[in-house]
């Protein structure tokens, strides 16, 4: 995972990561179970490329789902891996199931 992927260990960390974000946030929802797990690492390195090809315009947030269950309630988070594109608190896409990095960046273009 890319050093620009904030990885919060707790809900408290989450939240402070939106407040301080002075632009849109790619929230990345990964799970370690074994249904998602092959997904989430398949799809590590395409939230990553898409931090750095967006540095300055979003930041991005890997959220493990076991320790950070507030944001999955909040923006309804019902699979990993999930991505939810967050503006000013509030979402507004969520896309579930793996992408490549030309599915993430459409995904972007599409609601940034």
């Amino acid at each position: 995972m890319a050093r620009r992927v904030h990885q919060p260990l707790e809900n408290r960390e989450f939240d402070f990561i939106l407040a301080m974000s002075d632009g849109p946030v790619l929230a990345y929802f990964s799970g370690t179970w074994p249904k998602a797990l092959k997904a989430c690492k398949e799809m590590d390195p395409v939230v990553g490329e898409a931090a750095e090809a967006y540095a300055g315009r979003l930041t991005a947030v890997k959220v493990d789902m076991t320790r950070c269950p507030e944001p999955v309630r909040r923006y309804e988070v019902t699979a990993a891996p999930s991505v939810v594109l967050i503006k000013e608190g509030q979402a507004v896409a969520l896309a579930t199931g793996a992408m490549d990095g030309a599915g993430l960046t459409a995904f972007l273009d599409s609601h940034l």
